[in-house]
């Protein structure tokens, strides 16, 4: 199974939009939105489209890169990452889960607060290393 998460950054950098997860895997933490790939679809044309359908976001307010993918043997999944900022203030339309925008100071490795297992945390430094390669309008 293919599946997506998307690293949204607002358009000053400063806070990250998560969603608060209602079910299992991950239920009462903060994790990155993102769903499956549908069978024949691209991976960022599926980022795009689960980006949409959770929050309201479109292709024309966010430039979206695949940051890095994690394949999991044991439970046979592709994890794909994608990053992106937004080119302009959006108001959010949940689908969901409730949808929040985390300050980037926060402690993303705090596996109390975060889904992944430091996964989130893990993610976010490297884009720092990469930032201005990956956060451009």
């Amino acid at each position: 199974m293919k599946m997506n998460v998307i690293i949204v950054y607002n358009n000053q950098e400063d806070k990250i939009l998560m969603c608060l997860r209602k079910k299992d895997p991950y239920k009462g933490l903060f994790n990155l939105v993102g769903g499956k790939v549908e069978p024949g679809e691209s991976g960022l044309d599926s980022a795009y489209r689960e980006l949409e359908e959770e929050t309201g976001i479109r292709k024309e307010d966010i430039i979206l890169t695949n940051l890095m993918n994690f394949e999991y043997k044991m439970s046979s999944l592709q994890l794909q990452v994608y990053v992106g900022k937004l080119n302009k203030q959006i108001e959010v339309v949940e689908e969901v889960n409730k949808l929040y925008w985390i300050d980037v100071t926060e402690n993303f490795f705090d596996m109390t607060k975060y889904a992944g297992e430091g996964n989130i945390g893990h993610m976010l430094e490297q884009v720092k290393l990469y930032k201005d390669i990956l956060l451009k309008n």
